[in-house]
């Protein structure tokens, strides 16, 4: 069976940008080697710097906040003390003069006052513990505040991180899509930057195959190849994986055979066309006819063979065929001359041409 197909890297990593800006540098080029985490690019990092400064004041500002809702809780809770003194002190005198009036030793309009001191300060207190109670929520709120803050703080951080652009995977840059001073803008879809293929040394040609062959194909399938940079080498591989999303061209189905393709020599580049041959079965030590000679049928479906000059229809069997030849299983024997078809000899008038013999 036979197929076209484009070689590519195993594992290809398009790198991009989370952040919009303009390029301040490149490092690295077409064909660089490149390692995991190492930088490859940076985009001007002043504006995100500068966002930085700012979170870090808005959290130093809410923490100053926190520091004066304590401040003020703290002297809250002094005022309920000294509420809480002078309450016991009134209560005390208003049981004295509860039992000087008793004795009729004073008048009842000095238990009246001293009953309306004690109501005072119980109002009092109530008001002083409302306040601790608004202070203790100032307090919360400030803290929650000061979260908020660190949390923009340390988007910004990241934000300004994300400026330095790292490789992601071991391996070798196949495209550059930017240069120094451009401006990219990362809004619903991040730029691709550059495209890093992880190991040029093991590829895999993506060949399209016809929905009358795939049903052939099995994984493991041993298959070969070329290619137009190399025509007098073979390359071999097997087949990993048979894709089963029907690509539809011009209302032609066809279906994505990956297969594997060794590069120890990192001959192979990502992007070349390869010529592919899966050997779906085969047979040793047949006789076979080329195809030519099944389709020569002057007459009836069959096979003609040479006897004494003249062409002789013969019922043959046949087996497998590799798009040239056919395996012919029963009905000829070695040695025998097979009509292909009309040859060169002019043909007598009104009459064919004369049969090619193989």
């Amino acid at each position: 069976m036979a197929a076209s197909g484009t070689l590519n890297a195993v594992t290809t990593v398009q790198v991009g940008s989370q952040v919009s800006g303009q390029v301040a540098e490149i490092l690295a080029d077409f064909n660089t080697q490149v390692k995991k985490d190492q930088v490859i690019a940076r985009i001007d990092a002043q504006s995100f710097e500068l966002r930085v400064n700012q979170a870090r004041a808005d959290v130093d500002a809410a923490r100053s906040a926190v520091a004066v809702a304590e401040s003020s809780l703290a002297a809250q809770k002094a005022e309920l003390g000294r509420v809480k003194v002078n309450l016991a002190d009134a209560e005390r005198d208003l049981n004295r003069k509860k039992a000087l009036v008793e004795k009729k030793f004073i008048s009842a309009a000095e238990l009246e006052k001293a009953t309306a001191m004690v109501d005072a300060m119980r109002e009092q207190l109530k008001a002083v513990e409302a306040q601790v109670r608004v202070n203790d929520s100032q307090i919360s709120s400030a803290q929650a505040a000061v979260k908020q803050r660190q949390a923009l703080l340390k988007q910004a951080q990241v934000d300004l991180e994300r400026t330095i652009i790292r490789a992601p995977v071991n391996g070798t840059v196949i495209l550059r899509n930017i240069d120094a001073g451009q401006t990219v803008a990362a809004s619903l879809q991040a730029p691709v930057l550059f495209t890093i293929a992880q190991d040029l040394r093991d590829m895999q040609v993506e060949a399209a195959i016809d929905e009358a062959d795939v049903g052939r194909l099995r994984t493991g399938m041993q298959a070969s190849f070329t290619v137009d940079a190399f025509p007098r080498r073979n390359f071999s591989g097997e087949i990993r994986q048979i894709r089963k999303s029907p690509v539809n061209v011009q209302n032609v189905i066809s279906y994505t055979v990956v297969i594997s393709a060794a590069n120890p020599d990192q001959a192979l580049l990502p992007g070349m066309t390869a010529n592919v041959r899966v050997v779906t079965d085969s047979r040793d030590n047949v006789l076979k006819v080329p195809n030519a000679a099944l389709r020569y049928r002057p007459a009836a479906g069959r096979l003609w063979v040479l006897e004494g000059g003249k062409p002789v229809a013969v019922a043959v069997k046949v087996g497998l065929s590799d798009g040239s030849s056919t395996e012919i299983l029963e009905g000829l024997k070695e040695g025998d001359e097979v009509v292909l078809g009309g040859g060169d000899a002019p043909a007598k008038k009104g009459g064919p041409a004369g049969p090619r013999m193989f």
